[in-house]
């Protein structure tokens, strides 16, 4: 048996540190920021333990541009380095001092150090063809080094002139990233990844950081006001949001941060990946799809935590049971939150669901234990009243009419409540709630909600005639003869060859439309996802629409119509009756809308009809 140690060769490993250790080559920056701001931090730790003596001075972090010299340098007033603290921590590729100061120094509170790889320096030699350290250790008496690396395994390292304590990096920026030598690109990647860093960072003597961001104080010291305002700092154009939800956690894992609830209007212009990710007050990214559950993604703002395993260069997540973890928490505080607002202030709750609506039927759809909560805040808008009904609260209303004969309760809604004005005028005579179902989720979430919640089925309003919408299957007599009744099916039955048409001849009341056209519910629905969704689109929305014309024979117009001996007349009559029907359901369009408007000036420039009989 042979053992040893596997040899590494940094001629070979340092070419792919460079080109392949971080996927954006302006995280560079963020990186040698970071570094700088963990050595101001393990400053002020070793000052408040007594180690380090003398005045600190100002600490921050400066960020020096000189295009002619064709450099780029972060400077801080840290922790500083000597020579033998060089040679350990630059020289070994991967040797984190970070890590051996947390170690060192655990649970004190300035000790939240950012780096762990101890590979963050070297992201340096992506845009650079030379890189210099100018530092000067905290320690009494240390001398000032300076270190130079070209990108090559070899170094320099000498004594050197420096009056402040702390450490200055200069980057020689190489041909191919002379874009890195411009102020707006530099200023653009400072405000991406460095806008909330705890260390003040100057650029062209501005400081370009907010230091103590709302999320990372405490809620209790916060206003209405404080909210707001940090809520512009993140998204300076928007609106201001309905509310938001301040994320606090120390165990058993440490979560900060502070989600919005932004207002969606009706056009649902929805744009995701607006919550922002930091570790330690440093940005990582904004996909954040594996912490925030997914039904979230809508909402806006910041999480923080330090517990979030991220790969080495901090630009995306790994797996880790603390991301489920965290995930779960975020969901638990936002049920907890809308069923609060929900019991305190319902009439406000009231007037938010038009833009809460969407997550939370989002949330019920695709998570049990959110929508476990959400029965009891979900709520739908009574069309005629526009009262608002939980589910219990519809239920009761209409437990008496709205069950079907299976003894489900029928929970009619509206998807257009101009459109659909004969059906919920018909409807709302016999006494039944309509609801209003128009947001781009609610077909799907029908559909789930029928597979979840006991007992309850959904139908348009306009699924079927007013008699049948319950599944009663009510049937009035008749006053048309089996002769009349087989006339007008024949007539209705040879107009409408685009469409799959099925005529059924009823005696419904006399006030009711002479000729009604519905839908079937189910296929009605699919083809209204397969609208919103590609994969679908391609079997449902080419199906051809079905469509029942359901024939009044009580209707006292087929009285003239039947006894009228012109059959070209009497046929245009009646074509512009299942027009109308069809017209009422948006399925009359371009050359037969046309044929219609052109059929009904040369029926009414005839004879009037005698509709008495």
């Amino acid at each position: 048996m042979q053992k040893g140690q596997i040899r590494v060769q940094t001629e070979n490993i340092f070419p792919i540190i460079k080109k392949f250790l971080y996927s954006d080559h302006d995280i560079f920056l963020r990186e040698l920021i970071a570094n700088a701001t963990d050595a101001t931090k393990k400053l002020k730790t070793l000052a408040s333990s007594g180690e380090a003596k003398g005045e600190l001075g100002e600490l921050r972090i400066d960020i020096v541009l000189d295009e002619q010299a064709k450099t780029l340098t972060v400077s801080d007033r840290g922790i500083g380095m000597t020579a033998e603290e060089v040679d350990k921590y630059i020289n070994q590729v991967a040797f984190s001092s970070a890590e051996e100061f947390l170690e060192k120094y655990k649970g004190q509170q300035e000790a939240n150090i950012i780096g762990h790889f101890g590979l963050g320096f070297y992201s340096a030699f992506m845009v650079s063809e030379q890189v210099e350290i100018f530092t000067k250790s905290y320690k009494e008496g240390a001398k000032a080094v300076r270190w130079e690396c070209d990108g090559s395994p070899e170094y320099s390292l000498e004594d050197t002139e420096k009056e402040d304590r702390g450490t200055s990096i200069v980057l020689h920026i190489n041909n191919e990233s002379e874009e890195f030598l411009q102020a707006d690109r530099i200023s653009g990647i400072l405000e991406k990844f460095c806008r909330f860093l705890p260390i003040p960072i100057f650029f062209q003597d501005k400081q370009i950081n907010n230091t103590n961001p709302a999320w990372i104080r405490k809620p209790s010291e916060l206003t209405k006001e404080d909210y707001e305002n940090f809520y512009k700092e993140l998204y300076p154009y928007n609106e201001l949001p309905l509310f938001w939800i301040h994320l606090n956690v120390d165990y058993p894992f440490s979560l900060t941060g502070i989600l919005y609830f932004p207002k969606i209007k009706q056009s649902y212009e929805i744009q995701k990946d607006k919550i922002q990710l930091y570790s330690n007050q440093v940005f990582v990214t904004d996909e954040v799809k594996e912490i925030v559950p997914e039904f979230l993604m809508l909402l806006q703002g910041v999480i923080d935590s330090p517990d979030i395993p991220l790969n080495v260069s901090r630009s995306y997540l790994q797996g880790d049971p603390n991301v489920k973890k965290i995930n779960n928490h975020i969901t638990k505080k936002v049920a907890d939150k809308l069923d609060e607002i929900f019991r305190n202030d319902r009439k406000g709750f009231e007037e938010k669901w038009e833009s809460l609506g969407l997550f939370v039927k989002y949330g019920m759809m695709t998570d049990d234990k959110f929508r476990d909560k959400a029965d009891h805040f979900h709520i739908m808008q009574d069309v005629g009243s526009n009262q608002f009904h939980t589910l219990e609260e519809y239920r009761l209303a209409t437990e008496t009419l709205q069950k079907n004969k299976d003894g489900k309760l029928v929970i009619l809604y509206s998807t257009d409540k101009v459109q659909q004005d004969l059906y919920i005028k018909a409807a709302e005579a016999r006494g039944y709630k309509i609801v209003r179902l128009d947001t781009i989720v609610d077909a799907s979430f029908f559909n789930q909600m029928e597979m979840k919640w006991e007992n309850v089925h959904f139908a348009r309003v306009d699924a079927d005639i007013t008699d049948n919408l319950i599944d009663k299957q009510e049937n009035n007599e008749c006053v048309l003869s089996e002769t009349e009744k087989a006339t007008l099916k024949e007539l209705f039955g040879k107009q409408i060859p685009e469409l799959h048409v099925t005529v059924d001849i009823k005696g419904l009341s006399p006030e009711t439309a002479p000729v009604v056209a519905t839908r079937p519910e189910f296929m009605r629905r699919m083809k209204d996802m397969a609208a919103l969704s590609g994969s679908m689109g391609g079997f449902y929305a080419n199906m051809p629409d079905e469509v029942t014309l359901t024939v009044n024979g009580n209707h006292k117009v087929y009285n003239s119509i039947l006894q009228n001996e012109d059959k070209a007349q009497q046929e245009k009559l009646v074509h512009n009756l299942a027009d109308l029907a069809l017209l009422s359901q948006g399925l009359l369009k371009g050359n037969g809308l046309t044929e219609f408007i052109n059929r009904s000036v040369e029926l009414m420039s005839s004879e009037p009809l005698n509709v008495e009989r």
